[in-house]
């Protein structure tokens, strides 16, 4: 049997097997069993984590690591390059593979990561205010970072 959150109208009834919606909770017990978390066809979103390993690298670009997998999208520091055109990151910090994983010293040798340039752009403003407090001293300033949005293709190592 549920268990009763409230006794008005649309309650919410909460139950060990059953889920009942706000519309017909009144004094009443749904048949249907929970399906919590389920993505498309009934599959749960990240099960794909637990049954089959994926590559992953670390990469360095722009002064900064990145772990990426094949497939993903990451924006980093504005790379100079055509949109459309196919760059091979060979800065590659680790290379992982479900179980196993290589770590350079500080690069793994022969590892490499094609990426496709997808766009070029700037992110949201940043707004700098500097004030003294009782010195008549106020400071007004903006910034916006170039980003170059990436798409990682193969890795290889």
């Amino acid at each position: 049997m549920g268990v009763e959150t409230g006794r008005s109208r649309g309650a919410l009834i909460i139950g060990s097997s059953e889920l009942v919606s706000f519309a017909d909770a009144s004094n009443h017990v749904s048949d249907r069993k929970p399906c919590y978390n389920l993505g498309l066809y009934g599959i749960r979103p990240w099960s794909f984590l637990f049954k089959r390993s994926f590559m992953y690298a670390v990469i360095k670009t722009g002064g900064k690591q990145y772990r990426v997998a094949s497939g993903e999208k990451i924006k980093v520091e504005q790379i100079a390059a055509d949109v459309g055109q196919e760059i091979v990151i060979d800065q590659v910090l680790a290379v992982g593979d479900g179980s196993e994983i290589k770590v350079g010293t500080p690069l793994v040798s022969g590892a490499t990561v094609t990426v496709t340039v997808l766009s070029h752009g700037k992110h949201d403003k940043v707004h700098i205010f500097k004030m003294r407090r009782r010195k008549h001293y106020q400071k007004r300033q903006g910034h916006r970072q170039q980003f170059t949005e990436l798409q990682i293709g193969a890795i290889a190592g």
